[in-house]
Formats: structure tokens, sequence, C-alpha cells
């Protein structure tokens, strides 16, 4: 299987309402996104997808987040919006815009704290 990596920050805040402490107060991130696509075959031109239309989808999906809060929006009305939960949106939204399979999604919200979300894999 070949695979390819991309990765990519942005700012949000966030509140986290089940939790006691600090993440119970507002409180914000320069989250870091990666996303593993994968597959069987190469185009034409020897790639699985070109990096660029990788990029450029993720990028679509993290202008939605970027300077905002994170409770505030759709995608977490019904769930707290961890990393985990993030990691799980970014990870469906990139499934409807890449041609690719989707492998994984990492969501770091510090340089020493990631969240990984793979659909129906076990880790």
């Amino acid at each position: 299987m070949y695979a390819l990596k991309v990765q990519a920050r942005f700012a949000a805040s966030h509140v986290l309402t089940g939790r006691a402490g600090a993440c119970a107060r507002l409180h914000g991130h320069t989250w870091t996104v990666a996303v593993r696509v994968g597959g069987e075959t190469l185009d034409q031109d020897g790639m699985l997808l070109d990096f660029h239309d990788l990029k450029e989808a993720l990028g679509r999906v993290l202008e939605t987040l970027d300077h905002r809060h994170l409770n505030d929006l759709s995608a977490f009305a019904s769930r707290e919006p961890t990393a985990e939960n993030l990691a799980r949106h970014v990870y469906r939204e990139m499934a409807a815009m890449v041609p690719a399979r989707v492998l994984e999604v990492e969501v770091g919200e510090s340089p020493d704290s990631f969240a990984y979300f793979r659909e129906g894999d076990d880790f």
C-alpha cells in the first residue's frame, strides 16, 4: 500500500464542559492536524494523490475551524470538542473530499499530547 501524510495547524478555543479544572475554563490551542491517506494503485503520473490537492483539502477543512470557538460549531453540537472528537470530525470531512482512502487523522493540542482517529480500526 502507498501512503501520504500532510499536516497543518490552526488556532481555536474550546471549553470541556464535562471536566473539572483548567479544561473546564475557556482556553485555546494551536492545534496540529496530520492526515494519512493510502491506496494500492498510482495514477498515470506515479502518484497516489497530488500533495497539493491533499493539502488544499485539509486547508478547506481547517478553515472552518480556524480562529473559532469550537463549542459554537454545529459539528460539536452533540459532543464535546475534545481532541478525539476533533480528529473524528476532520477524518469524516476529509473522507468526503479526497479520492484516496483516509487511513488516520492525528490531532495534537500541544507538542506532547495527541489523539488519533481511524474508522473501524482497533489500535
